[in-house]
């Protein structure tokens, strides 16, 4: 790309920000919602202080925009395209604070080609956009006091300019609290660069850091009421995340997956030169400041939630690490622009091509991706194996489309509009495809020891003595196991068909549950049970 010099850089990252906001906008209005989003809906409606496995930040902002542009996929999605818009340009303006501006547009094009970025964190709505928008603005704000006002620092340290700085640090980090508790490790990978670099330790006396943190605690200050009103559970969920869950065991099978799965969200030719920026910003750290606040807001989120895997089965999570290689990103958009300005190095061409190959696959694949989403045309065009490498009896595409079959048959049979029926299932991701499918108009039940958020959203109380339907996607066992007892009797009907452009793509079994009770033999593991008997659904 010889047409990104310094002097137009600025320009085409503004044509290319604009570029890919208008496409995530197609992708947020056109797809269904995923499991993680139509489970987070029901937060939208219903707004709180926080919440029980996230803090409530985005779950606000779609509140907002669903009662902006209505209760549809754009609604919910929307704030998350314009964040990461804002993501974008804040990763150009702090690289070309640090760098030049050249680096700052390889550095956001390189995050837009980036898988996991370029979709499930800037157009899903989930935590992580608000999360990676405020972690960037707070950097922003950091590398201007820490890096360009070092000569007016060290005349004036107490002048206004500094403590707004301060301030704005404060306010930013605070929002970033209510976005995701992963903002911890910018707070301690700031302080780590500061206590190793003798020229920033004297922040270490100023009162700015200190107000900043306050602040910043004080704006979080709904996290911790709510919490302290619910024995603290958020914290408890996510703490128990990192722990063994009994005795401890080394589990490399879970690391080498964590590793595996990190890779190929960010796909393996994007990850790997992160990693080599990871090792190139620790062994420059001490001879450049900018590498070394890098390093430490990096490694540490990408340590931690790579190593636990060690002992805790964190699943599919290959996202937690996210903001350590955000910021990885900017010492790449460097790299790349030092390789592509120099024709004489080895590998200036190898450079070119490798950016042409992510290019033309993210594009080529997102569009695929999107178009099979909404059409299902791979089923009857492509080779049936890759829908299936996951290794389950649906496509697993399906789950980013609204169950509309679901809330049809509802309507059909009367329950969505008879109030003395509510529904559910026994696993939060199905209660919340149903919910969204429902567009949140019936109360819902989880039962399972496992409801997550969704245990706080109703009270099964009032719903004692009505009849309910339950769904299940192949959960016969569970149905007689958590269902039964709480009915007097649990009745199956045919099955609802989900279809993708007209083509059967998954049956999901249908239970009619008459009078909801109080289950005769204590099941203390379900929440819901713990309700009825007028407990808190968790601690003790």
């Amino acid at each position: 790309m010889k047409f990104i010099t310094e002097a137009n850089a600025r320009i085409y990252t503004y044509y290319l920000i604009l570029v890919t906001f208008i496409a995530r906008l197609f992708i947020a209005g056109y797809t269904g919602l995923g499991i993680g989003e139509s489970y987070y809906f029901r937060g939208a409606l219903n707004l709180n202080l926080s919440y029980f496995d996230q803090p409530p930040l985005f779950f606000w902002l779609g509140g907002l925009s669903t009662r902006i542009l209505g209760l549809n996929a754009l609604g919910l999605r929307l704030p998350s395209v314009i964040l990461f818009a804002g993501t974008s340009w804040l990763m150009f303006l702090i690289t070309r604070l640090l760098f030049n501006s050249r680096s700052g547009f390889y550095a956001i094009l390189l995050l837009n080609l980036s898988a996991v970025f370029t979709m499930p964190i800037a157009c899903w709505f989930q935590p992580d956009a608000p999360l990676m928008f405020f972690w960037l603005l707070s950097t922003y704000f950091i590398v201007k006091l820490l890096f360009t006002y070092r000569s007016e620092v060290a005349v004036n340290r107490h002048s206004g300019k500094i403590y707004l700085l301060w301030l704005l640090i404060g306010i930013s980090m605070g929002l970033d609290i209510l976005s995701k508790y992963h903002v911890l490790f910018l707070f301690a990978g700031t302080f780590i660069f500061i206590v190793s670099n003798k020229t920033q330790r004297h922040w270490l006396r100023h009162p700015g850091p200190y107000l900043a943190f306050l602040l910043s605690l004080l704006i979080a200050f709904p996290v911790f009421l709510w919490n302290y009103h619910h024995h603290w559970v958020s914290f408890v969920f996510q703490g128990s995340r990192a722990g063994t869950g009994g005795g401890f065991k080394l589990h490399f099978d879970w690391f080498f997956r964590s590793i595996a799965g990190q890779a190929v969200w960010l796909l393996p030719w994007i990850w790997l030169p992160l990693i080599i920026q990871l090792i190139r910003s620790y062994k420059l750290r001490r001879s450049i400041q900018a590498y070394g606040f890098i390093f430490w807001t990096a490694v540490l989120p990408l340590v931690f939630f790579t190593l636990v895997t060690l002992w805790s089965d964190l699943q599919y999570h290959f996202h937690w690490q996210a903001p350590g290689y955000m910021m990885l990103f900017i010492p790449l958009g460097v790299t790349v622009s030092q390789s592509l300005d120099n024709q004489s190095l080895k590998n200036h061409r190898l450079t070119k091509r490798w950016l042409s190959f992510s290019v033309y696959f993210t594009v080529i694949t997102v569009a695929v991706a999107n178009l099979h989403m909404v059409t299902g045309f791979w089923q009857s065009y492509g080779p049936k194996w890759v829908v299936s490498l996951g290794g389950g009896k649906w496509d697993p595409t399906i789950q980013g489309v609204d169950y509309n079959d679901l809330r049809d048959r509802y309507q059909r049979e009367g329950w969505l509009n008879n109030k003395h029926i509510f529904t559910g299932s026994t696993r939060w991701w199905l209660t919340g495809k149903i919910d969204w499918a429902l567009r949140g108009q019936k109360p819902i039940v989880v039962f399972d020891e496992d409801p997550r958020n969704l245990a706080f959203l109703i009270e099964p109380k009032t719903l004692i003595g009505d009849d309910a339907v339950i769904i299940g996607q192949d959960h016969q066992a569970s149905i007689d196991i958590n269902v039964k007892p709480f009915f007097d009797t649990v009745t199956q009907l045919r099955d609802i068909i989900i279809k993708r452009n007209g083509v059967d793509e998954m049956h999901l079994q249908v239970y009619y549950c008459k009078d909801f009770h109080i289950s005769k033999t204590p099941h203390e593991e379900f929440p819901v049970y713990r309700q009825l008997v007028g407990r808190q659904p968790f601690g003790k």
